[in-house]
């Protein structure tokens, strides 16, 4: 299972500078748009919080299709969005996905600015023949 999370960036300046009115036509943009592009590439939303996503895919390549397209979506508007890749064998329970893997996917979002996606590197291995670019960052 691949995991995406995303986040968006310095979300409460955004509200600031737009308004309550333009931020909230921005925010619901921003979720139809990336709702699009993951269920594209047959991404299955697992949570959602605020305005961040937690998202699974089947496999790795799927996930990269799907940011790839949402990165393409979201460039024009005024959200810029964070996003992590992890790929692992996370524990399924009834109330959705637990474990060490859930935890990386998200601390790998987490470490990212608006506009990056970063990977780990177990999610890195299987989809290395399509990346163009990749930095190391540790």
């Amino acid at each position: 299972v691949t995991f995406l999370f995303t986040d968006i960036e310095g979300s409460t300046k955004l509200l600031d500078e737009l308004g309550a009115e333009a931020y909230a036509h921005a925010l619901a943009e921003h979720r139809r748009l990336l709702r699009q592009a993951l269920a594209r590439h047959g991404g299955v939303e697992v949570d959602t919080q605020g305005d961040a996503f937690f998202v699974a895919f089947s496999t790795a390549p799927e996930a990269l299709g799907a940011v790839r397209a949402a990165q393409e979506a979201l460039e024009a508007g005024p959200i810029r969005v964070r996003m992590g890749l992890h790929t692992g064998a996370p524990h399924l329970t009834e109330e959705g996905y637990v474990g060490h893997d859930v935890h990386l996917g998200a601390r790998i979002a987490a470490a990212g600015h608006g506009g990056q996606v970063l990977l780990s590197e177990a999610t890195r291995a299987l989809v290395d023949d399509e990346l163009t670019d990749l930095g190391d960052i540790g």
